[in-house]
C-alpha cells in the first residue's frame, strides 16, 4: 500500500514539474508557452530513452567487467535480490559517492566513483550497492532520472528566458512581460524544481536505505558507509550539475554553486541513521 501510495505521489511530482515548465514559459506570451511546452517533451523523451548514457558520461564514468571486484559485489547482491544484472561503472571522481540509473531493471546501471572503492571496506561497499539495487528493484531510477532532466530544463529554461525576455526586448514593447516579474520567475522555478525533486528523493532515499540493509543483512554496513560517504563529500568538491544531486546516494558537494545548492535533496544523516539502525550515529570520526 506505501509502494502504491509513493507511485502516485511521484507521478504528481514528475507532473507537477512538467506543468511547472508549462505554467512558467506561458508567462512569455503564446510562443514562450510552445517552447516551453516541446522543451518538456524532450525531457520526458530523452530522460526515458537516454538518461543512463547522460548520466554516466556526465561523471566520466568506465563500464568495468566480471573481474573487477565491484562488478562481483553487484553481481552477488542482484541475483539476491532476483533483479538482471545491471551495467557497472566507475567514475574517477575522487569524492566517495554513488548512484544508479536507466529506465527499468533490464537497462539498469549502477556506477561507483574511485573514491568510494578506496575510503569504504568491500562490506560498506556493498552496502551502498544494495541501497543502489533497491532504487533499481523500486523502479526509481526512472523517476529520478526523469525528475532529473525536468528539474535541469526548468533552470535552464528560467536563465534563456530571463536573457532573451529581459535583455532581448526593447522598452517600447506594450506586450513585453514586466521584467521584474521575469526576474522572479527566473529565480523562483529552479527553486520550485528543487523543492519537487527533494520530496520525490527523500522519501525513496529511506525506502531503498532499509531495503539495502535488508538485502546484505548488515544495516551497519550501509550506516557506517553512509557516516564516510557524508564527511568525505563535505570535504571533496564534484564537478556535476547540480541538477544530479538526487541521484547520488548522499548529496555531492558540487563545484557548480545554483539557487538549487540552497536545498538539500537527501534527508539528514542523523534521520537516515534512525531510520537504519535506530539512532543518529555510531559516534565514529574519519580523518
Amino acid at each position: 500500500m506505501s509502494m502504491l501510495y509513493n507511485n502516485i505521489k511521484t507521478v504528481l511530482f514528475l507532473g507537477g514539474l512538467t506543468a511547472l515548465m508549462l505554467w512558467f514559459g506561458s508567462f512569455f506570451g503564446q510562443g514562450g508557452l510552445i517552447f516551453a511546452f516541446v522543451l518538456a517533451l524532450v525531457m520526458n523523451v530523452v530522460g526515458f530513452f537516454f538518461s543512463d548514457k547522460i548520466a554516466i558520461k556526465s561523471v566520466g564514468a568506465k563500464e568495468v567487467g566480471p573481474e573487477h571486484p565491484l562488478h562481483r559485489i553487484v553481481g552477488e547482491l542482484a541475483n539476491r535480490a532476483n533483479l538482471p544484472m545491471p551495467r557497472v561503472y566507475v567514475s574517477p571522481i575522487q569524492a566517495p559517492n554513488a548512484f544508479a540509473t536507466g529506465r527499468s531493471p533490464k537497462h539498469a546501471a549502477v556506477c561507483a566513483t574511485q573514491g568510494l572503492l578506496q575510503m569504504l571496506s568491500p562490506n560498506e561497499i556493498a552496502g551502498v550497492m544494495a541501497h543502489e539495487l533497491a532504487h533499481v528493484k523500486h523502479r526509481d531510477i526512472l523517476i529520478q532520472s526523469v525528475a532529473v532532466m525536468i528539474g535541469g530544463a526548468i533552470s535552464m529554461l528560467a536563465q534563456s528566458m530571463m536573457f532573451f525576455g529581459v535583455g532581448g526586448r526593447g522598452g517600447d514593447d506594450k506586450d513585453a512581460p514586466n521584467p521584474l516579474v521575469m526576474l522572479a520567475l527566473a529565480l523562483l522555478a529552479p527553486i520550485a524544481a528543487m523543492l519537487i525533486q527533494m520530496a520525490i528523493s527523500r522519501s525513496r532515499e529511506y525506502n531503498a536505505d532499509k531495503y539495502g540493509a535488508e538485502l546484505t543483512g548488515d544495516a551497519m554496513d550501509l550506516a557506517t558507509a553512509l557516516e564516510k560517504i557524508h564527511v568525505m563529500a563535505a570535504r571533496i568538491p564534484v564537478d556535476v550539475n547540480p541538477a544530479m544531486n538526487s541521484m547520488f546516494i548522499a548529496e555531492p558537494r558540487n563545484l557548480m554553486k545554483s539557487v538549487g545548492n540552497l536545498f538539500q535533496t537527501h534527508p539528514p544523516l542523523e534521520k537516515r541513521l534512525m531510520n537504519l539502525i535506530g539512532r543518529p550515529s555510531t559516534g565514529m570520526a574519519f580523518a
